[in-house]
C-alpha cells in the first residue's frame, strides 16, 4: 500500500517517537497514529494527515479511544476529540 510506504518514510527519522520498538518498519498504521498523537509535535501531525488524510486519522483515533484499554491520557483524548470533530469533514 502506498500510504504504508509513505508512513514508514514519515517515521523513519523519528526514532524518539518509537524508542521502545526495534524495527519501526513493522509498525501498523494504528501504532503510528497513536504514537504521533500522543508523543509527536504539530509538524508530525500535519505529516500524518498529509499521508493518511484527516478522515482516516480521525477514524483510527475514534476506534482506539472506543476500547477500554487505551494509551491516550485524558487531555490528549479530549484535545483530539475536539480537533477531529471540528476538522474531519472540512478537508
Amino acid at each position: 500500500m502506498e500510504d504504508t510506504k509513505s508512513l514508514r518514510e514519515l517515521v523513519k527519522n523519528k526514532p524518539f517517537l518509537f524508542w521502545y520498538i526495534k524495527d519501526i518498519g513493522k509498525l501498523s498504521k494504528e501504532s503510528i497514529v497513536e504514537a504521533i498523537l500522543t508523543r509527536g509535535d504539530f509538524d508530525d501531525l500535519l505529516g500524518l494527515i498529509n499521508v493518511l488524510g484527516i478522515n482516516k486519522v480521525s477514524q483510527i483515533f475514534f476506534k482506539q479511544i472506543s476500547i477500554n484499554r487505551k494509551n491516550y491520557n485524558k487531555k490528549t483524548e479530549n484535545y483530539f476529540r475536539l480537533f477531529f470533530d471540528k476538522h474531519k469533514n472540512h478537508v
